[in-house]
């Protein structure tokens, strides 16, 4: 049993930011129950998919129960009224206001059960200028930043290839909430919790993408930390590697064999290095172009560097520290056969987390 066994989450969330926050839950051992419409989740239709049921919705709502409901039809409303006095934990991400519309706000939904965890995550936040505005992980990525630190050389912003605004908003309110669940347990006080996207982006973005920004008063302006990240082409591939701290440097020499090219006393500190990058980066790039990325990882797990090779989508599967550390697993869904999903990260010696079951399609009411 995980340790949040005997916590029973009802999730009114759509998309992925509000589903795989309880899809986090449910992995610690949460009872959820994944409300739709009868229309159901538009993440169903989005991507690789067997009928209504996609690789996205699977990986989200990864073993939750489901149920149908339509909150605008009164007929519905009774059953309702049942999972929220049921549940202890509420998570919605409609935009602001909509539940109040719908007559099922927090004000009413607290009083149908004083006990309630109310989890309301929006894009910009519940007010505010932009807070009507419809909020998609693109969108975040714009507005806080992230995209501006992914610059190409000429200036030109770009977009992260992933919905990272939407994952860390998911992994800020599984913390959130566990946090809330917390304080009621030593109280007996519930609450509502807040999640932007904004402000989950801006915190992520904030503490190396912003370091030239954080002091009030001028302050010693260092390179961007993006501008000190990048991959290197070996003779078959690519690798990516670091050295913030000289001892890694020194690994990193070591991993390619102490080569004269990086015996340059001007690159033994950080503080040279960072004064010197163009040279050593030429040096860096001729010294890992002339190996293949068999060679380069030998060194580097022989020397404890800092690198790996840039896997492929399809090497990802088969990486042998994946396999070792068991990252995916496989869960049968009915309709869809085997479908690969990422285990539950967190390791619990006292509580383990469950393995992932298959995600609930689209159905009528289950007892609570």
């Amino acid at each position: 049993m995980g340790p949040l066994h005997g916590i029973k989450v009802l999730d009114l969330s759509q998309i992925v930011s509000g589903p795989m926050a309880a899809a986090w839950l449910a992995d610690q051992g949460a009872d959820c129950i994944k409300l739709e419409s009868p229309t159901g989740d538009p993440v169903r239709q989005f991507g690789a998919r067997k009928g209504d049921m996609s690789a996205i919705f699977v990986a989200v709502n990864r073993g939750k129960r489901g149920e149908t409901l339509d909150l605008k039809d009164p007929a519905d409303h009774p059953r309702f009224e049942e999972l929220v006095r049921w549940a202890d934990v509420l998570v919605e991400n409609f935009r602001p206001g909509t539940m109040d519309k719908l007559g099922w706000g927090w004000d009413r939904c607290g009083t149908l059960n004083p006990r309630l965890i109310w989890c309301s995550i929006t894009g910009f936040g519940p007010d505010g200028p932009y807070s009507a505005l419809r909020a998609y992980d693109p969108v975040v990525q714009a507005a806080s930043g992230l995209s501006a630190i992914q610059a190409d050389t000429d200036g030109t912003p770009r977009l992260v290839g992933s919905l990272i605004c939407d994952k860390v908003t998911a992994l800020t309110a599984a913390q959130a909430i566990t946090a809330a669940l917390f304080h009621r347990e030593r109280t007996g006080e519930a609450q509502r919790v807040e999640v932007a996207m904004l402000d989950a982006a801006v915190a992520f973005n904030w503490v190396e993408g912003m370091y030239n920004h954080a002091f009030v008063d001028p302050a010693d302006p260092q390179p961007d930390y993006a501008a000190l990240g990048r991959l290197w082409p070996a003779k078959d591939g690519h690798v990516a590697l670091s050295a913030l701290q000289d001892i890694e440097f020194e690994a990193l020499r070591a991993a390619l064999g102490r080569p004269e090219s990086l015996a340059d006393p001007e690159l033994d500190t950080a503080a040279g290095r960072f004064a010197n990058l163009p040279r050593w980066f030429a040096a860096m790039a001729a010294e890992v172009g002339s190996r293949t990325c068999a060679e380069l990882m030998a060194g580097f797990t022989a020397a404890g560097a800092v690198g790996c090779v840039v896997n492929s989508r399809e090497a990802v599967i088969g990486d042998p520290q994946v396999v070792h550390n068991m990252c995916l697993a496989t869960v049968d869904q009915a309709g869809c056969g085997p479908v690969r999903v990422a285990r539950h990260p967190i390791r619990f010696s006292a509580t383990p987390a469950r393995p992932p079951g298959p995600a609930p399609g689209l159905s009528r009411p289950v007892n609570g």
